[in-house]
């Protein structure tokens, strides 16, 4: 009977582990990602739409021009990195933007904050 019990947490530890992500571009859990492929493309989408929704309030109308790095992380929702060239009109700075998304938020569930170089403040925004 013992054998049995063997084989069967041998069966659930198998199981388990073919349950674990197998790609490099899955997210871990409070870890930090460097986003590729289609992980990429959704960030750069969420930066421009985010982006895009600060313009119709009253923070700046930032256009990203150039991204060189997007991260992502898993904390109580999808936390993305961007080190990016914002334009504002003619005025084009190095930044970081972070946006924080809890989509199953109704109210306050993105924040968006943009710390640019040289810049002494912070654009602060949550919708």
């Amino acid at each position: 009977m013992s054998g049995l019990k063997s084989m069967c947490i041998f069966g659930l530890v198998l199981l388990s582990l073919a349950a674990l992500p197998s790609s490099a571009e899955e997210l871990i859990l409070n870890g930090v990602s460097e986003l590729e492929g289609d992980q990429r493309k959704e960030a750069l989408a969420l930066l421009n739409a985010t982006l895009a929704q600060l313009a119709t309030g009253n923070g700046p109308s930032y256009k990203a021009i150039n991204v060189t790095s997007v991260t992502g992380q898993v904390v109580s929702g999808t936390l993305n990195t961007y080190e990016v060239e914002l334009e504002n009109g003619s005025d084009k700075k190095q930044c970081t933007v972070k946006i924080w998304t809890q989509p199953w938020l109704q109210k306050d569930g993105t924040n968006i904050k943009i710390k640019c170089t040289g810049d002494d403040g912070e654009v602060d925004s949550t919708w």
